[in-house]
């Protein structure tokens, strides 16, 4: 700041002096145009005349001169403000220039970051939407909870644990009585039973197949299992019975023609 005050304070002691060297330069050319004046009437006019032209020829000259060095300082001046000008205009430009990357980081990140959650949401939405699915030749929609906890359970049965098996397959029909599933899992239930020999609570899983689901296509297997359920209790009254019933109501079945069958052998 000393600096810059100091360089002001050159600058216009330097433009009072040329100031003060111009005036004085007029003035003594004023002081010698004078003399000539007076001594006029020595001379003759063209002297005079000559004498007055070759002075303001000088006074001129010497004031295009001070002039020219006044012009030049200014321009000097210009020159110093118009390039401090352009360096603080760069340095502001190059404080926008930060601003605006950082500015540009953060849209980034915001929108990676959107991008993202939407991701996640439609992830998430996905999961809850039904899904199509296909059972026994009949497309219905299921949630992805109960289609999960259906394979989850199948998945035990098939691996021979019919005892688990039992278990998640008795809380799926529990959990999700409406479900599309619900009548399949049910008859696999009665099929988990009947392999532990449990075979009253067979029967009890199987009757709930024919009687609340009748138009399940398990319907027609699991009234047939009942039968067999009746037989290895040495009931053949009942087992005869279950089997009578299912070819009466699904005689066009293939648990029909087996249930025919096994009537022939009874009788």
């Amino acid at each position: 700041m000393q600096a810059a005050n100091d360089g002001h304070t050159v600058e216009s002691q330097t433009m009072n002096k040329l100031y003060t060297f111009r005036a004085a330069a007029l003035c003594m050319a004023l002081a010698a145009a004078l003399p000539l004046q007076a001594r006029a009437g020595l001379l003759d006019d063209d002297e005079a005349r000559k004498a007055i032209l070759d002075l303001r020829t000088k006074v001129e000259n010497l004031s295009r001169d001070v002039n020219a060095r006044i012009d030049t300082k200014s321009d000097k001046r210009d020159a110093l403000e118009l390039v401090n000008q352009h360096e603080q205009t760069m340095q502001e430009i190059a404080r926008l220039r930060g601003q605006i990357e950082v500015l540009a980081n953060d849209i980034a990140n915001a929108q990676k970051r959107q991008k993202d959650f939407y991701a996640d949401l439609d992830a998430r939405i996905a999961k809850l939407e039904p899904r199509q699915v296909s059972i026994d030749g009949k497309t219905a929609e299921v949630d992805p909870g109960e289609l999960k906890s259906y394979e989850a359970a199948m998945a035990t049965f098939k691996t021979g644990d019919y005892k688990a098996a039992s278990v998640a397959l008795a809380d799926f029909v529990r959990r999700y009585p409406a479900s599309s599933y619900a009548s399949n899992a049910q008859y696999w239930l009665g099929n988990a039973y009947y392999a532990q020999r449990d075979y009253k609570n067979a029967i009890a899983a199987q009757e709930i197949v024919a009687s609340t689901y009748p138009d399940s296509a398990k319907a027609p297997d699991a009234m047939l299992n009942i039968a067999s359920s009746y037989t290895d209790l040495k009931d053949k009254k009942n087992a005869k019975k279950a089997l009578q019933n299912l070819v009466s109501k699904y005689p066009d079945s293939t648990a029909a023609v087996a249930a025919k069958d096994r009537l022939a052998v009874l009788k």
